[in-house]
């Protein structure tokens, strides 16, 4: 378990042309934020150099060739690349999404060989990133491609977790993808993330219905009585807390969420539209299930505000944080799990 060495927080620049790179630099351009991180982007110091320009910023950074070179207490920038690039704020540019993309390959790379503890991805375009090396809907399944294991997107703040059956998936496609050995390997996945990497011993776990009202016992949809409920139950009989399914129109106005450990939604929106209207931009994206930890801010590029000067940093602050808090819980957890009798104040 890291002490003595500060971790090491590897970051994807994301797409140039919107606001990752303004949401990075500022967080960082806060001193107070190396006292908890040692920062490697993954760019160029070319490009930051021109950012901070134009964000008329004082942070000050060192170029590293390496991540062993990274200093603690300096922003440590990783040279990817040494060309110029060509940023227009708020376009959409392939040239731009194929240097997005080189920064999370250096970055990716890093973390699978140990060279950075942690990846926090600013949001990248997911139009423009497109090429033969990259044909993905977004971050969750590249790194679940190059780190192994199976990956799910989790949104997490500290009084609330949502994690999805299915993410990018097309709502036509919705019904057809949810089967019983994917509920059941999505829920064992958020199991063993609440477990190791947010200390909860025994994960209480609600999921919502996939038809509205959870089917009406069939009148709107039979998928919630022939697929959901009796998964649900077969998972609930080995002795594990799983409830529902909940309708979810009421779920979250009720409070109910407030219940439970976490709270599994059956598409992409049934989740996040609540999850960011309760979560006021400091919601996180946290890619649970990988051997690495991976967060990211809950938002995209936002091409409108690019290069005004006008983004929150708030959410990418949360992801900077939750990474290390992860990070720290799950080097925790390795330790309990290999010395049982830890966990009950004993000495080995």
């Amino acid at each position: 378990m890291k002490h003595a060495e500060m971790i090491k927080l590897g970051i994807s620049i994301g797409d140039l042309n919107g606001i990752g790179s303004e949401i990075v630099l500022r967080t960082f351009d806060d001193t107070r934020m190396l006292d908890f991180c040692t920062p490697i982007i993954f760019a160029s110091s070319k490009i930051i150099n021109f950012l901070k320009k134009h964000y008329k910023l004082s942070l000050h950074f060192q170029g590293i060739d390496h991540p062993s070179k990274a200093i603690d207490g300096k922003i440590n920038v990783m040279n990817v690349w040494k060309e110029n690039v060509k940023i227009n704020f708020g376009e959409e540019d392939t040239t731009v999404g194929e240097y997005a993309f080189k920064s999370l390959e250096a970055a990716t790379s890093a973390l699978k060989n140990d060279d950075i503890d942690v990846l926090v991805t600013a949001p990248i375009n997911k139009h423009t990133i497109q090429s033969e090396k990259f044909n993905f809907p977004g971050h969750t399944d590249y790194l679940a491609k190059e780190l192994g294991g199976d990956s799910l997107m989790f949104m997490i703040t500290d009084n609330l977790k949502i994690g999805l059956f299915t993410d990018h998936v097309a709502l036509k496609d919705i019904a057809s993808v949810i089967t019983p050995e994917l509920i059941e390997k999505k829920i064992s996945i958020i199991q063993q993330t609440l477990k190791q990497d947010f200390r909860v011993e025994k994960p209480k776990i609600a999921v919502l219905g996939i038809n509205p009202h959870s089917g009406d016992h069939g009148v709107i949809g039979k998928e919630d009585e022939e697929i959901l409920k009796p998964t649900i139950q077969k998972i609930r009989d080995k002795g594990d807390l799983v409830f529902g399914p909940y309708s979810a129109d009421s779920f979250f106005g009720s409070k109910n969420y407030k219940n439970f450990d976490a709270v599994v939604a059956s598409y992409h929106d049934q989740g996040l539209i609540p999850f960011k209207t309760l979560s006021f931009g400091r919601g996180v994206n946290f890619t649970a299930g990988l051997s690495k930890v991976r967060t990211s801010p809950d938002h995209g590029t936002a091409f409108e505000i690019a290069g005004k000067n006008e983004a929150n940093i708030n959410s990418f602050k949360e992801a900077v944080f939750k990474a290390i808090e992860i990070f720290k819980a799950r080097e925790e957890y390795k330790v309990l799990t290999e010395n049982p009798l830890k966990k009950q104040g004993r000495k080995i």
